[in-house]
């Protein structure tokens, strides 16, 4: 079992306890696997394949703000209120992931303060790093030439 990013995170009772609820899903190449605004009701730990984040860009296609490696979370809108997807995601290849019900997760959480902060924890700095990606590329994308750095 890969160790990386929030499996590496979890002390080994956390991990384990998250583990045990996984079921193996995989998805084909250009599969959507969710579309923004959609209920964000499951997440994923990829364990193989690359998955595209994207975000609806009026009168063009969606925008791929970025891609997801093997050990990474896919999906943080399950843990944060309204449970709304914030982004698409797409397999970029053939993706094996191990995919969670969110519902379930969370009343773990619930029963588990500790698990909570330390999901809150890893949770947050996902959700700051790809704040930061889709910042990023869409000035990158529709930003006037020499716009200015993003600090």
């Amino acid at each position: 079992m890969q160790r990386t990013g929030i499996l590496g995170a979890l002390n080994q009772e956390y991990r384990e306890r998250l583990m045990s609820l996984a079921r193996e899903v995989s998805f084909d190449v250009d599969e959507r696997i969710f579309e923004e605004g959609g209920e964000a009701d499951h997440f994923w730990i990829i364990h193989s394949g690359s998955v595209a984040l994207d975000v609806r860009v009026p009168g063009r296609r969606p925008a791929v703000v970025e891609m997801l490696r093997p050990g990474q979370l896919l999906g943080w809108s399950w843990f944060v209120p309204p449970h709304r997807w914030h982004l698409g995601a797409e397999a970029g290849s053939p993706v094996r992931a191990w995919e969670f019900d969110a519902a379930v997760v969370r009343e773990m959480c619930e029963r588990d303060p500790e698990l909570r902060n330390e999901l809150c924890s890893y949770v947050s700095g996902v959700l700051a790093r790809r704040l930061r990606a889709a910042r990023v590329r869409l000035l990158d994308l529709y930003a006037p030439h020499g716009a200015g750095e993003v600090p």
